[in-house]
């Protein structure tokens, strides 16, 4: 089984939306092997964020995600990376459809409800930056 890191983004936990964005998830087939809430500190933003550290836009990046307490998780599941990136839709929620999480809970490119994984190497290098190894319980 697979396994891949998504953040339940600020707005997204100030829209309440968890409990319906974790049933998609759930109701996919994915489960959930790793679970905690988190402030994101400078620091830790940027190096989840360095590839765009540079950028003039990224100060903007780093002032929503340390707004407020996110949700970090590890979820298991077959062809996680790919499959969670389905559920959610494009990053531009103004262009995801409806049906997909961000279509119907995202608002803008950047509150566009959860960060995920991009690919199967990213999902190990983020889940080892956010998670210790004995907090991920793969079933």
């Amino acid at each position: 089984m697979d396994k891949t890191f998504i953040i339940f983004k600020p707005d997204c936990m100030e829209q309440k939306h968890v409990g319906n964005v974790l049933s998609r998830f759930e109701a996919a087939g994915f489960t959930v092997i790793g679970c905690k809430m988190i402030r994101l500190s400078p620091q830790v933003l940027r190096e989840h964020y360095a590839h765009v550290a540079t950028k003039p836009f990224y100060p903007e990046i780093e002032q929503f995600m340390s707004s407020r307490p996110v949700i970090v998780m590890a979820l298991q599941g077959a062809n996680a990376v790919a499959k969670v990136r389905d559920l959610l839709g494009p990053t531009d929620s103004r262009k995801a459809a409806k049906g997909t999480i961000r279509g119907d809970f995202g608002t803008e490119m950047m509150k566009n409800v959860v960060h995920a994984s991009d690919s199967d190497e990213n999902a190990r290098i983020e889940l080892a930056r956010f998670f210790k190894a004995d907090e991920l319980y793969a079933s």
